[in-house]
């Protein structure tokens, strides 16, 4: 007689059970995978929509940045569809400055379509402290130097700070007021962008005007 209890629902669930071989398990496995890649390729094409392409970037992504770091009198630069853009914080006595020189200067009112209306300003920024520009001259596209702490006065006499371009002689001021009497035709351009708050601003897009 034997020792081993054997429950008797559970034996005939057993009995009942499909027998495993390997060609059942072989073909469970197949399905499965095959199943799953389809899955996985259905989902790639849509989750990759949610990414912008480089092109698309390049196009016109907006690009955000910390200006907590930025020390008074400093200029830093960053890309915007491919083209450099500075952002300066401005000394309050480079801001007293701008209202110095305005009678050597082409546009000094930024009457020209420059910059976004909220920058029709002598200071031509949103917040007085920072001055955001493309940093491209308007005569030929070449990138001129930030010119400081007096430098600037070897090109015009009394204005401390500005830009020169090295290429062909342009000269603006701390706001990219164009100087009279240069090859750049224009100021230089302010991009559209907004603060987010305090610190960040984001260059690309503007804030809508409810």
């Amino acid at each position: 007689m034997s020792n081993v209890s054997v429950d008797a629902k559970e034996s005939a669930l057993s009995d009942d059970k499909p027998q495993d071989n390997p060609r059942r398990r072989f073909l469970t496995v197949a399905t499965s995978v095959v199943g799953g890649v389809g899955v996985v390729g259905a989902a790639v094409p849509f989750v990759a929509s949610w990414n912008p392409s480089a092109k698309a970037k390049a196009a016109g992504a907006d690009v955000e940045v910390d200006i907590s770091a930025i020390e008074p009198g400093q200029l830093i630069r960053v890309m915007w569809r491919s083209k450099p853009v500075w952002i300066v914080r401005r000394t309050p006595e480079i801001l007293a400055e701008l209202a110095t020189h305005e009678d050597k200067l082409r546009d000094p009112a930024s009457e020209n379509e420059q910059q976004p209306a909220f920058a029709k300003n002598q200071w031509r920024s949103m917040k007085e402290e920072y001055l955001i520009l493309v940093g491209i001259c308007t005569h030929l596209g070449c990138s001129p130097q930030h010119m400081k702490d007096g430098a600037f006065e070897e090109y015009v006499e009394g204005v401390p700070d500005g830009f020169f371009c090295p290429c062909h002689g342009s000269k603006f001021d701390m706001a990219g007021r164009v100087f009279e009497n240069v090859p750049a035709p224009l100021n230089l351009v302010v991009p559209p962008y907004q603060f987010v708050d305090d610190t960040t601003v984001i260059i690309g897009s503007e804030a809508e005007v409810a």
